[in-house]
């Protein structure tokens, strides 16, 4: 079975079901910084090819790619650091 929620989507659907309400940016980034190296990337590339994808007009599209290029920015500040950290 595929999961076909998008990387956002995926996120605020286990911290949901986890804990009663969907995660917010910085929560997802917080739990973003536990992965291990292979999984940081792996993680950055999904989100790198959902924020390439067609941008529709409709403003529930443009909030979305707006989170999603906080969420980017976000996870990628936590990489490098945890990568200078040497983990």
């Amino acid at each position: 079975m595929t999961d076909d929620r998008d990387f956002l989507g995926h996120a605020e659907s286990i911290t949901e079901k986890a804990c009663g309400q969907p995660a917010t940016v910085s929560e997802i980034a917080d739990n973003f910084a536990l992965y291990g190296l292979s999984k940081r990337v792996a993680a950055l590339d999904r989100l790198d090819a959902e924020l390439a994808g067609e941008i529709n007009s409709g403003s529930h599209s443009l909030r979305r790619h707006v989170r999603l290029q906080e969420l980017r920015r976000r996870m990628t500040d936590l990489h490098h650091a945890l990568r200078r950290a040497k983990r």
